[in-house]
């Protein structure tokens, strides 16, 4: 970083002033569709869906460029990127006229979503001009340029109105042309690129650039301003859409409070950065979330009539946001959004001086992805919910998380710096007088202060006993977890049996949403172990399930509750998808070597079992009243049966109490569990991590998916058999063929395993489309069904063979990458890495049940039946099998030497490499 004696002030102010301008007026292009947009949607009679998509796509690319433009303003400068960013979005903003139908307005979108790219040109460019201490200020001065969106909502409505959409583009095309110029004749190169030239240096690569990102507080930093920006960008879009349609009123209006909401957001960023800079951004992001949680809390609760039976009668009264009142909240939301904005951006320069553009382009293209995913979403919920305020709803929630997370990092932090005054403190404090050294953690007891497994005689003496012991208790926690996860894809199949009118679509959603949830935590979830100690967080997690499992069987009750109810209900089944990453990891501690394999795979085999148990038991339970009248009154189905739809989640509920209580009463903690991320977070560069994710994703994915959907999917196409009966053997067959045939992979190979794996699911879907075609046939449903379990035993194959691969890919892989480390150093190098890797696959694969029973939904809501979604699942298989046969199996393939047998051993001697870069 130059001195400030290297910095001009007149080069400072003429950079930041200059930069700002810019910005604003790429922000005010950036979010013309949330004006022009209205139009558009009357013109084209597109549904809210359609809508969201239109606002959100330029977003979107405004979001996906940023870390590259970043990158690229770290190697070669922000003045020249800016004003080609800035030209160009102009060209896609005029030619934006010439567009007629929905497609055509999509693509011209993503052309326009080149101006928000212009964020992490700025950030960059900016801070190379000021020093530490005063680049909060600067670079809150420079985001207070997101007031370019108010600027948009107080013009464009009227230029609209007088001369139409097709001009207020022109005119916003030649504003941002004619910027782009201007900026580049009244702006210099930044101190740090005037440097590189004067050396004749060349720019850093992009590997470098990017390194900084294997950071975890990176990451945190980005789910941060997803709420702080990406939130912004959202409501800046859809509050003229919202107020139209909550309160009624005209476009103008609707552009005008959109902009009171805009105008705080944006221009109180300055001085946000003020406030970091004098009194830390910590204090600043506590006091963002905070009010943030309050204030969508009130937004989010939707128009209520209450009746209350008093003393003299019935009395009832009415809640609801008024306008004014709803004016005043979103400004006080957009006013601590803006110091939040800049309290994130705070910390970029200042730890990473050298990576500004690549670390502020991931975090700025994170909280763009929000600008553009949450519009979308909040016109999915106003579809599902039919509540407006739903889309409240969803920013209270993750402003909720993410003061959650930020405070337990930070109280983290705090223990692990004052962990060892900690400990030697009395259990009591009026036990201090008589506490001694001897009695420091003599009462903690399930803390294991030494666990030594590689040890043979530790690992004799006391080491096998606990551990196994630990695995035991962990087991029956992962397959209720499992069965948690699962429950709606029973559940869903007898809902309009019982009186619920719900859309075949919707039923769909309520079966993949705890897919998407369960997939996103596996993810967080990987990390808690070394955080809050494996035994206190498998209680905890298993205890999470208490929630899903009451709420389902209360909510069942009544036909009356609410979609939006039984969809957050689906959500909060996420839980149990999510404690198998937790799980694994925590197990995989407590095992040496030799017994880590076959422990991993009892954990995960047997607890995947909880999807076959789920789908066996329900259908027994319902049918009865299990508990008697404490569970409720049975409900009466069209046929006139008697079901207690209940008991699918109450039947759950004294063994996830009793496990729980096992868990922290029975389990272990390890003093010195840790878990790196910067170490882990090497896989993001190696290309075998992306390709096992994908082939992973085909075979777990597929498992999981199948077993969320297989239900609801036989009872759709064959509504005339009981297939509840049957479908628990799906799972059933794919959970022990996972466990059974891992000799297959060790004896022939996992890919030559995998190639076929994908070969035969390929056959059985066909299998599948032939007999849904004729499905009116007698037997048909025979033949589906048994194509069913074919593909349930494919995949189960394909787990194993999968994860088989993944230890010798990297094996194989490391000898080229390393050439220069030592056989002992790359053995243990290849087994972390591998551990990650199957991780992170296990997480990536695990949005296979989201998108599996979200494509039988989608596809028989728009052809009225699930073929399309099957000739795509069939795609999808073609594709793994080109990738392993290409990248494996081939003579010539990774893989190909080492499962014929020609390959030389790991530890044989090997002809010198030449070094390669990481991949």
């Amino acid at each position: 970083m130059p001195t400030d004696t290297a910095k001009s002030t007149a080069g400072q102010a003429q950079a930041l002033w200059m930069s700002t301008i810019a910005f604003t007026v790429c922000f005010a292009v950036w979010t013309i569709f949330a004006i022009i947009g209205v139009q558009i949607k009357q013109q084209l009679n597109l549904n809210e869906t359609q809508f969201g998509l239109l606002v959100g796509t330029p977003i979107l690319t405004g979001s996906l460029i940023r870390i590259f433009l970043g990158i690229w303003t770290d190697q070669y400068g922000g003045r020249r990127v800016y004003t080609v960013v800035m030209l160009a979005a102009a060209l896609a903003t005029f030619l934006l006229t010439y567009a007629e139908t929905y497609t055509e307005f999509l693509i011209a979108a993503l052309g326009v979503g080149i101006a928000g790219g212009s964020f992490a040109v700025g950030i960059a460019y900016v801070s190379r001009w000021y020093p530490p201490e005063k680049q909060g200020t600067a670079l809150g001065i420079f985001g207070a340029g997101n007031v370019g969106a108010a600027v948009t909502k107080f013009i464009a409505p009227f230029v609209m109105v007088a001369y139409g959409w097709q001009v207020t583009a022109q005119v916003w095309a030649v504003a941002i042309a004619l910027m782009g110029i201007i900026f580049w004749f009244f702006t210099k190169e930044d101190p740090v690129e005037m440097a590189r030239r004067a050396k004749g240096a060349r720019p850093r690569s992009a590997w470098l650039e990017l390194d900084a990102l294997k950071n975890i507080q990176v990451w945190r930093f980005s789910l941060y301003y997803f709420f702080a920006f990406g939130a912004f960008v959202a409501l800046a879009l859809w509050l003229p859409r919202y107020l139209i349609g909550v309160y009624g009123l005209d476009i103008t209006t609707a552009g005008m409070i959109g902009a009171a909401y805009s105008v705080p957001a944006s221009l109180f960023r300055a001085y946000g950065g003020h406030l970091s800079d004098k009194y830390g951004a910590r204090r600043i992001m506590y006091w963002m979330f905070g009010v943030s949680v309050l204030v969508t809390f009130i937004l989010a609760y939707p128009p209520t009539t209450y009746t209350v039976e008093g003393i003299k009668g019935p009395i009832t009264f009415h809640m609801a946001t008024g306008v004014v009142t709803f004016t005043a909240l979103i400004f006080v939301l957009g006013f601590f959004m803006s110091l939040g904005k800049a309290a994130v951006y705070k910390h970029i320069p200042v730890y990473y001086p050298q990576n500004v553009g690549a670390v502020g382009g991931l975090v700025g293209m994170i909280g763009g992805l929000g600008g553009f995913v949450l519009p979308i979403t909040f016109g999915v919920l106003n579809d599902l919910t039919g509540i407006w305020t739903s889309c409240f709803m969803l920013l209270f929630l993750i402003a909720a998380i993410s003061l959650a997370w930020m405070h337990f990092a930070i109280r983290r932090m705090e223990r692990e710096a004052f962990e060892p005054t900690l400990r030697k403190l009395p259990q009591f404090p009026e036990m201090q007088p008589i506490h001694e050294e001897k009695h420091v953690g003599a009462l903690s007891g399930h803390v294991l202060d030494e666990w030594k497994p590689e040890d043979p005689a530790f690992w004799e003496a006391k080491g096998r006993a606990i551990a196994r012991r630990n695995l035991w208790i962990s087991i029956p926690a992962l397959l209720l977890a499992f069965a948690v996860w699962m429950v709606w894809s029973v559940v869903v199949a007898k809902l309009p049996a019982v009186g619920f009118k719900f859309s075949t679509d919707q039923l769909f959603w309520l079966a993949a949403m705890p897919g998407l949830s369960g997939a996103t935590l596996r993810i967080f979830y990987s990390f808690m172990p070394p955080i809050f100690g494996g035994r206190l967080w498998t209680s905890i997690s298993t205890w999470s399930l208490m929630i899903p499992a009451v709420g389902i069987g209360l909510a069942v009750q009544s036909p009356d509750t609410p979609y939006i109810f039984f969809l957050t209900l689906s959500l909060l089944c996420g839980f149990g998808g999510g404690n198998f990453a937790s799980s694994m990891a925590n197990i995989s501690f407590f095992f040496r070597k030799a017994e880590k394999g076959n422990a991993l795979a009892l954990n995960a085999g047997l607890g995947n079992l909880g999807v076959s148990v789920v789908q066996f038991v329900i259908p027994l339970v319902i049918t009865a009243g299990v508990f008697g009248w404490f569970g409720g009154e049975p409900q009466v189905a069209n046929d006139g049966t008697r079901l207690w739809l209940q008991n699918a989640g109450f039947i759950w509920v004294p063994f996830i109490a009793i496990s729980a209580t096992a868990a922290w009463f029975g389990m272990n903690d390890i003093a010195d569990m840790r878990a790196s991320f910067a170490d882990q977070a090497v896989i993001f560069k190696r290309k075998h991590n992306w390709l096992m994710c994908w082939l992973y994703t085909g075979t777990f994915g597929s498992f999981i998916g199948y077993s969320a959907g297989f239900p609801l999917l036989a009872k759709t196409m064959f509504p005339q058999v009981d297939s509840l009966k049957f479908i628990f053997l799906g799972p059933l067959i794919g959970a022990l063929s996972r466990s059974a045939t891992g000799w297959l992979s060790d004896r022939y190979g996992g890919g030559r395993v995998t190639f076929w794996v994908f070969t035969l699911m390929i056959a059985a879907v066909a299998g599948v489309l032939y007999f849904l075609g004729i499905k009116d046939q007698p037997h048909a449903f025979w033949g589906f069904f048994a194509m069913f379990m074919l593909l349930f035993f494919a995949t189960g194959v394909g787990n194993a063979s999968t994860f088989q691969m993944i230890p010798a890919i990297m094996r194989a892989e490391l000898v080229r990458l390393e050439p220069g480390m030592s056989i002992d150093v790359r053995q243990k190098q290849a087994e972390m890495e591998s551990a990650a890797i199957i991780g992170f696959t296990s997480a990536v694969a695990a949005y296979g049940a989201f998108f599996i029973p979200k494509s039988y939904g989608t596809s028989i809501s728009l052809t009225g039946g699930p073929e399309m979604a099957l000739w795509g699942f069939m795609g999808f298989y073609v594709t793994c099998v080109a990738i392993t046969w290409w990248f494996y199996t081939r003579r010539g393939g990774l893989l190909h030497d080492i499962e014929h047998g020609t390959s030389l051993p790991p530890s044989a001697p090997r002809p010198p490499v030449a070094p390669q870069p990481a991949e």
